[in-house]
């Protein structure tokens, strides 16, 4: 990959400069916690506190023989100091986190209140697993709490916008994508309704699908178990890269990046078919043909001229090189199954981590489907009891007796109750109608069934 002569010099920094065999703190500095003052918490999360977390997991694992018996937890208190350095950012009017968090004294005065659909939104997984493995439920709450009113930001057409203000909790830039800033928000959703149940996040993830399958990266429709259309999304990218016939650098227009990595190697996980171990080789050949340079693997600035840049983006490392190395050797996966964060940290699909959810959420059936490692579930949910009125169902209402006068009350006959007891919901569809008002009750931030006044 690189001499070994250049890896002290850059252990400590954030992104390689392969050209002149340099480095940039691109990240804040994110390599080096010992200096690190003022943190991106997108960046900061999916990179130090994921990586933090993945590996103390992977080092406690008896069957990865990672250690013997040196280590003691050291990773897991490093990813807790982090999470409790992260927690301030959350102290807004919405809920949802500053972009930037300074490690040492918190938020700054002055601090900017905009931040990105994707840094406020892709937080659940590792900040989830934090509080999994701790035992402690902050850092959990405090990201759900995040992802719960951004959720209940989209738009009439079930879109959200790019970048958002913090304090007011409205939108800076409207504009609605799967791209940059976006992305990884509807990814997460998805592998946390997996990794933890919550069953808010089980409708989510239907709308993420359905706006998903169609157009958005190959993986998600494996994912799904929508094997046909990824493998037909999947050799149109893939003829798409390559380009006419005569110009063969076409290919590496995305190589370095992880999506086509990832995608090859589900793929390969689903089905089995040789064609993708040899278009893994094929992508393999590509970069060490034209990125491959003396201090690492540079980007491309042209894909016409094939025209180099003095950058190695991190993710290279962290997913392009490991989806690649999984796809031509998956015994890290026998008898195990992964959720793949973002930037590419195993975390664990254990049945300890699954809360008890309302019985109107719990699936009736799941499986383990396929793509052994990665993330592919098909979901046959229990269909929702249907709850209504005795007005709707043409009945007389009920009776109930008056506990302090012995008296018996007619129940009103628009009344339907709320699907729990003690009130608490995830969505509005759990919340029923009011038996005064005989208006329909809404599930507040906090999780509450009610009649909210919306401003």
């Amino acid at each position: 990959m690189m001499s070994s002569s250049l890896l002290p010099e850059v252990s400590l920094h954030d992104e390689l400069k392969p050209l002149t065999r340099s480095f940039t703190d691109s990240l804040s500095e994110l390599g080096n916690l010992k200096v690190i003052d003022d943190a991106l918490m997108g960046s900061g999360n999916i990179r130090v506190l994921g990586g933090l977390v993945s590996a103390h997991i992977l080092a406690t694992n008896s069957k990865n023989k990672l250690v013997q018996g040196s280590y003691k937890i050291q990773l897991l208190d490093l990813a807790e100091d982090l999470g409790q350095r992260f927690i301030p950012a959350f102290d807004t009017p919405t809920g949802l986190p500053y972009a930037w968090i300074n490690l040492k004294y918190g938020v700054m005065k002055n601090e900017t209140t905009e931040t990105s659909t994707s840094g406020c939104g892709s937080l659940i997984l590792e900040m989830g697993a934090l509080s999994r493995l701790t035992g402690d439920p902050i850092y959990e709450s405090a990201s759900l709490r995040a992802l719960r009113k951004l959720w209940s930001m989209r738009s009439s057409l079930n879109l959200l916008g790019t970048t958002l203000d913090v304090e007011t909790g409205e939108w800076i830039e409207h504009s609605s994508g799967i791209g940059a800033g976006v992305d990884s928000f509807y990814e997460y959703l998805f592998k946390a309704s997996h990794s933890f149940w919550k069953g808010g996040l089980l409708e989510n993830v239907s709308f993420c699908l359905s706006c998903g399958a169609e157009i958005f990266q190959t993986w998600s429709m494996v994912l799904v178990g929508d094997i046909e259309a990824a493998n037909s999304s999947h050799r149109e990218f893939v003829h798409v890269f390559a380009g006419p016939s005569n110009v063969a650098p076409y290919r590496e227009v995305l190589s370095t990046a992880p999506e086509l990595a990832e995608s090859t190697f589900c793929l390969y996980q689903a089905t089995k078919d040789p064609w993708y171990i040899e278009e893994g080789e094929a992508i393999v050949d590509s970069l060490n043909l034209y990125t491959k340079v003396g201090g690492g693997f540079a980007s491309i600035r042209d894909v016409t001229t094939m025209q180099t840049e003095d950058h190695q983006h991190s993710f290279f490392l962290a997913e392009t090189c490991k989806y690649l190395y999984l796809l031509f050797d998956d015994s890290f996966l026998v008898d195990r199954n992964y959720i793949f964060a973002t930037e590419g940290h195993p975390l664990p699909v254990l049945s300890a981590w699954h809360e008890r959810l309302p019985e109107i959420y719990i699936p009736s059936k799941f499986k383990l489907d396929l793509c052994q490692g990665n993330e592919v579930f098909l979901l046959v949910q229990k269909e929702k009891p249907k709850r209504a009125s005795a007005m709707s169902l043409q009945v007389c209402p009920a009776l109930s007796l008056n506990s302090r006068h012995g008296e018996q009350l007619v129940e009103s006959a628009c009344h339907i109750p709320d699907a729990r007891n003690d009130h608490k919901c995830f969505s509005d569809e759990e919340c029923g109608v009011d038996s005064t008002s005989c208006r329909r009750r809404s599930c507040s931030l906090g999780g509450y069934c009610g009649l909210w006044l919306i401003i």
